[in-house]
C-alpha cells in the first residue's frame, strides 16, 4: 500500500523553524477498499535522528519535512511514499471548493465567535479552521484536538471523492487546485497523482475511512519540564508491521 504524511501547520506562526500542529499518516491499501488515518499527537517523545530525543514536532522544527519523515519511518519500519505540508489557509480553501464539509463535533464550545454544538454541524472553511484550532478548553489537550482535525479531514474526504465532486469538473478542479497550491515537499505527488488516487479511492464510504490514534501509554515530563506523551513501544511496533503487511484492520 501506499503511506502519505500530511503536515499541518498553522501558517501565522510562520514555516521557518515552526512545529508542525498537525501530523498524521494516511494508510491506503494495495486494492483500495480502505484509508487508515493516524494521528500523530505532537508531544510524542521519540528518537530524532542527529537530535536524541524530543517531541516528535520537534522533528519538523530542526529540519523540515525530511526529518519528520525520516523520524516516521525509523519509528514505524515503514516507507513513507509521499509528504504533503498544508498550511492551515490552503486546508480552509479545499472545504470551501468542496462547498464546506459535515463534521461530527464531539465536544462544543464557542471559538473565534463561532458556536460549536454536539452531532452534526455543516461548516465552511473559516468555521473548521477555527475548529481544529481550539486546543485549550477541550478535555483531553492535544488529544482531543487530533481527534476535531481527523474527524474534519474524515469529512473533506469523503467530500472529496463523493460522486458530486468527482463528477463536477469545476469542483474537482478547485479542490486539486487548492490542494496542490500549498506548499508540497514532493515533487513527485503532482496534480495528475492525486487526481488518479482521487479516482481510484472513489467507492469509498464512511465506515471505510479508518481512525487510529498512535499509541502512547500515558503523559510525562521531561528534566527540563516539559509535558511529553509516551510511546507505547510495544504496540508502536505492531502498528508499523500492520501498516507494511497492509493489515491495519487487526490493529
Amino acid at each position: 500500500g501506499d503511506n502519505y504524511l500530511l503536515i499541518g501547520s498553522d501558517a501565522r506562526a510562520g514555516l521557518a523553524g515552526g512545529r508542525s500542529d498537525v501530523i498524521i499518516l494516511v494508510h491506503v491499501p494495495v486494492d483500495h477498499h480502505n484509508v487508515t488515518l493516524i494521528h500523530f499527537p505532537r508531544d510524542m517523545y521519540v528518537p530524532i535522528p542527529g537530535h536524541g530525543t524530543n517531541k516528535i514536532n520537534a522533528a519538523y522544527a530542526f529540519g523540515g519535512a525530511p526529518l519528520l519523515v525520516t523520524t516516521m519511518q525509523n519509528l514505524l519500519g515503514i516507507h513513507i511514499d509521499h509528504a504533503a505540508y498544508i498550511g492551515f489557509e490552503g486546508f480552509k480553501r479545499m472545504i470551501d471548493a468542496v462547498g464546506g464539509v459535515d463534521v461530527v463535533v464531539e465536544e462544543g464550545g464557542t471559538i473565534d465567535g463561532y458556536v460549536f454544538t454536539k452531532g452534526q454541524m455543516h461548516l465552511d472553511g473559516p468555521a473548521a479552521l477555527s475548529f481544529v484550532r481550539e486546543r485549550y478548553d477541550l478535555s483531553q489537550g492535544d488529544l482531543s484536538r487530533g481527534h476535531r482535525q481527523q474527524a474534519v479531514l474524515k469529512a473533506l474526504l469523503l467530500k472529496a471523492l463523493s460522486a458530486q465532486t468527482l463528477t463536477n469538473p469545476g469542483e474537482l478542479a478547485a479542490f486539486v487546485d487548492a490542494a496542490t497550491a500549498n506548499t508540497t515537499v514532493d515533487s513527485s505527488l503532482d496534480v495528475g497523482t492525486m487526481r488518479s488516487e482521487l479516482f481510484a479511492a472513489r467507492g469509498l464510504r464512511a465506515g471505510d475511512i479508518r481512525f487510529i490514534t498512535a499509541p502512547i501509554t500515558g503523559f510525562g515530563s521531561t528534566s527540563a519540564g516539559a509535558s511529553i506523551d509516551l510511546v507505547d513501544w510495544a504496540r508502536i511496533a505492531e502498528l508499523g508491521l500492520d501498516i507494511r503487511t497492509d493489515t491495519l484492520d487487526n490493529y
